[in-house]
């Protein structure tokens, strides 16, 4: 009976042994399938600054429909600015074109390069979201203590699906000085 029970205890040490090592592997592999599928489907920030931008479309508009589009603003933890957005939402037609101009403000007293990066929520939305002109398609210099007011154009495609009803475009702005004086 010892025997027996001794067989059964060395099979499932092997069994947890094969797991733990199948666990391990699968997290070592999660680094090069995430780079995998960034580039297989590409970020923003990524895309070259002439298929960023589009020119604007003839749409039609469709009155019919709201889209409640919001916009936050955020500061990497190591930016020294002021960010905001002249509103925290609008109330849009898709097919209509917008400008919603955002604010910032450089807090030092050395000249600083800042990018800011969108990112979208739901993320599907992105794909209906077409800028115009944007400040985020490249970075932007600020003089020490300069104030900018930065537009974004933009228009929701009136083929967004119907059951999405708000998108959330957040900006992220980005110290890149260090960056930048590297280039």
């Amino acid at each position: 009976m010892n025997d027996e029970v001794s067989v059964k205890n060395k099979k499932l040490g092997q069994k947890l042994a094969i797991v733990a090592i199948a666990m391990f592997g699968f997290g070592y592999a999660l680094v090069p399938l995430y780079d995998v599928l960034c580039e297989w489907k590409w970020i923003e920030r990524d895309r070259p600054d002439a298929i960023k931008a589009i020119p604007e479309t003839a749409y039609t508009v469709d009155v019919n429909r709201n889209v409640n589009v919001e916009f936050m603003t955020s500061l990497n933890e190591n930016t020294p600015m002021v960010f905001s957005s002249e509103m925290p939402q609008l109330q849009v037609h898709p097919g209509e074109y917008h400008t919603v101009n955002f604010y910032a403000e450089n807090k030092t007293n050395k000249t600083m390069v800042a990018r800011a990066i969108p990112s979208f929520s739901p993320a599907l939305t992105s794909t209906y979201f077409e800028k115009v002109e944007c400040f985020c398609f490249s970075e932007q210099t600020f003089a020490p203590h300069e104030k900018k007011t930065m537009p974004m154009r933009f228009v929701v495609n009136p083929a967004l699906p119907t059951d999405y009803k708000t998108i959330t475009l957040s900006y992220t702005f980005f110290d890149n000085t260090e960056t930048a004086v590297k280039k």
